[in-house]
């Protein structure tokens, strides 16, 4: 059996990530084909969980990331500050005509029979061109850093990306700080540069330093190549499937702790039902299953993360921590953006079990 977490009591920073920014164009429930006009949401799944458990949950957390000295680099730092996220930038020039340049994401939000529809704009990105070395991690560590997370995401960009995150979770086992990392596979970002095989020779390498991981059982196929049954097939909310992955992943990986998930089922992209589930020091936690009415789904699951964390960080039980998560994930959905409009109040009162019925 694995060891438990040993998480630090202290530290300037609470909670540090490390991943790309971006910017989210969102036409609403309009296809892009016929919108005319966009919210602007600043995102990224390495700094939405920074930015929740800053804003909802209070405390004091960092990120790491590249950022263009243009004006949408500008709105992006303006929107970091307003999450009172404290900003650790490698800085690039634009050159006026090609960049480099802060990611676009291009999502709708569907409606009912209607699924969302996600492409992006990754072209010449600059947190793509983050290399080891850009980032002092001695001084960045050395007022204490109680939690260190990174993600799949930011690990897909370049063939450099994951050499970064290598160089920092070392730091931070070095400091003490506890590590996590989100798979967030995604096939479209690894078939760039070098497909499933690399993700999983990239992602292997990453886990190895990894105290805490998230991921569904897809991730844990395709991100790190653990065997299990056809996804597609498998009871969305049957969490037995997810249980056989986790052993399997342990076996492989006997560093990590933990491991969590979102279990959703879609029955239309407005109507979901939602559950989560974590395996911590060697025991399952399941939480209540609830039915969402989804206003925007993006950043659900780095809702869950922020939950999740914010409960072992504050040293709650396991199924506090888990349900949590769940309820965070859960109030996240209603929103408009990636990151979180819930008060911490609010997510402990339903994950208490509290309602919808109107506070007076």
């Amino acid at each position: 059996m694995s060891q438990r977490l040993n998480i630090p009591q202290t530290g300037a920073l609470d909670f540090l990530s490390l991943g790309a920014l971006v910017h989210r164009l969102d036409p609403g429930i309009v296809p892009f084909r016929k919108a005319t006009h966009c919210d602007l949401h600043v995102s990224g799944g390495e700094f939405n969980v920074a930015a929740n458990l800053s804003d909802c949950f209070r405390l004091h957390t960092g990120v790491a990331t590249a950022l263009v000295n243009y004006p949408i680099g500008d709105l992006i730092a303006e929107r970091v500050r307003a999450m009172g996220v404290k900003a650790f930038y490698k800085y690039f020039p634009h050159d006026g005509v090609r960049g480099p340049n802060m990611a676009t994401v291009y999502s709708d939000r569907g409606f009912g029979v209607r699924a969302p529809v996600v492409f992006y704009n990754r072209s010449n990105e600059a947190a793509g061109r983050l290399e080891p070395g850009d980032f002092d991690w001695a001084e960045i560590f050395r007022g204490g850093v109680r939690w260190f997370h990174s993600g799949g995401i930011f690990a897909a960009l370049s063939a450099t990306t994951g050499e970064v995150i290598i160089e920092a979770m070392k730091a931070a086992k070095s400091a003490g700080a506890v590590t996590s990392f989100d798979l967030n596979y995604r096939q479209k970002l690894w078939d760039i540069w070098g497909g499933p095989a690399q993700a999983v020779s990239v992602l292997t390498r990453i886990v190895e330093h990894v105290d805490v991981l998230v991921g569904n059982e897809e991730d844990l196929q395709k991100g790190l190549g653990i065997p299990g049954q056809d996804v597609e097939r498998t009871a969305q909310l049957d969490p037995r499937a997810f249980y056989a992955a986790i052993a399997r992943t342990v076996a492989k990986f006997p560093n990590i702790k933990v491991v969590g998930t979102t279990l959703r089922e879609v029955h239309s992209t407005n109507r979901h039902s939602w559950a989560t589930v974590a395996w911590i020091n060697g025991k399952t936690y399941q939480s209540p299953v609830c039915e969402l009415e989804v206003w925007d789904r993006v950043g659900g699951g780095d809702g869950y993360a922020a939950g999740l964390f914010y409960g072992l960080l504050a040293g709650l039980t396991e199924q506090e921590a888990v349900n949590l998560g769940w309820a965070h994930g859960a109030l996240l959905t209603t929103f408009p953006g990636d990151t979180t409009m819930a008060t911490v109040e609010q997510v402990r009162a339903f994950a208490r079990g509290g309602s919808a019925r109107i506070q007076r």
